[in-house]
């Protein structure tokens, strides 16, 4: 068992104020995939919010690169998630109250190995639940057991509002696994006799993105002088705050609704990546002329959809995300300069 604990450095603070969410002082969480982009910031809500916290990482490396800026104190196990052995290990261990599953695989083009892609995306969520069956069924936790993190591309090839019990059409291998891993919790939940919520994420973004999107290489843009070569940028999207995201998370894991089953966590607000762009540009203050728009082919499985509904986030949470572009955009490039700062040789 290794304990790590960070310094909550000075200069994050005031950046995450506003996100904080009450009802988990005292209780055990356990976060899984806890240094990848959303992982990370779900960990420090968490432990913003009185968790006792435990982080599944793979590579502790990049845990440390990961949640150390954000000042997470928490301990850290690394785990092959792809090991059901190992999983249930951790649980009858752990024995956590709640988890929050956020590994995922296939979304990086990198990440083509068809059996890590069924084995975390489709049975890890099933497996989990059925640790938490054996080893920790009676618990004061009054809220879901399992917050499990789906996707967008779900729905796949759909037209019309995107409501959760709508048809959803996954036309690509990523989006079928994840498919299945929602049915595999809300069906596993209900056997099981535990609480499970599936929120579906869309187009999340802030610090900590992967450096190939888009808010990234505006940023970086910024930071070089340089033109961005961009798609036409019709396309249009869901904008998420990733610290909206984060709370939602942890808001849909404190309600006590027994069928919440799948959830829209999105802004309901829909804007065109070009859009997006412009607004972020203006942030950050890059001219418009260096913003190339129709210098780049867009992807054919490029997400594109109509609105989000997420009326059914806000009757389970009585919430819904409340940062706009502007304010999102600013956060990150604040989280960027401070991150700057504090780096070594600074």
């Amino acid at each position: 068992m290794t304990q790590h604990a960070a310094t909550d450095r000075p200069r994050w603070r005031g950046l995450t104020r506003g996100y904080a969410v009450d009802g988990y002082a005292g209780f055990r969480a356990l976060v899984l995939g806890a240094s990848g982009f959303v992982g990370r910031h779900v960990a420090h809500a968490a432990y913003q919010a009185g968790c006792e916290l435990v982080l599944a990482v793979q590579d502790p490396g990049r845990a440390d690169a990961a949640l150390g800026p954000l000042g997470v104190r928490g301990e850290r196990r690394v785990v092959d998630l792809t090991d059901p052995g190992q999983i249930d290990g951790l649980i009858a261990e752990v024995t956590p109250d709640v988890v929050f599953n956020l590994a995922g695989y296939g979304v990086d083009p990198a990440q083509d190995d068809p059996d890590e892609l069924r084995l975390i995306n489709a049975e890890l969520p099933l497996r989990v639940l059925g640790a938490l069956g054996r080893h920790v069924r009676d618990c004061d936790w009054p809220g879901q057991r399992l917050v499990h993190a789906g996707s967008a591309f779900e729905y796949g090839a759909v037209g019309g509002p995107l409501t959760e019990d709508g048809p959803v059409s996954p036309t690509s291998d990523y989006a079928r696994s994840k498919l299945e891993g929602t049915l595999r919790t809300t069906i596993g939940a209900e056997q099981l006799e535990l609480l499970a919520v599936v929120a579906r994420l869309f187009t999340v973004y802030g610090p900590g993105e992967p450096s190939q999107r888009l808010l990234p290489s505006l940023v970086d843009a910024a930071q070089t002088g340089q033109t961005i070569a961009l798609t036409a940028g019709d396309q249009r999207r869901d904008f998420t705050y990733v610290q909206d995201v984060a709370a939602g998370l942890l808001r849909l894991g404190r309600t006590e609704a027994d069928q919440a089953g799948v959830v829209n966590l999105a802004s309901g607000r829909l804007t065109a990546v070009r859009v997006f762009a412009e607004r972020a540009a203006g942030v950050l203050g890059i001219p418009a002329e260096r913003l190339r728009f129709g210098e780049r082919l867009g992807q054919s499985d490029e997400m594109r959809h109509d609105p989000v509904t997420i009326t059914r986030l806000q009757e389970v949470t009585g919430w819904r995300p409340p940062t706009g572009i502007e304010r999102g955009v600013g956060l990150t490039l604040q989280f960027s300069s401070s991150s700057e700062r504090g780096s070594p040789g600074r």
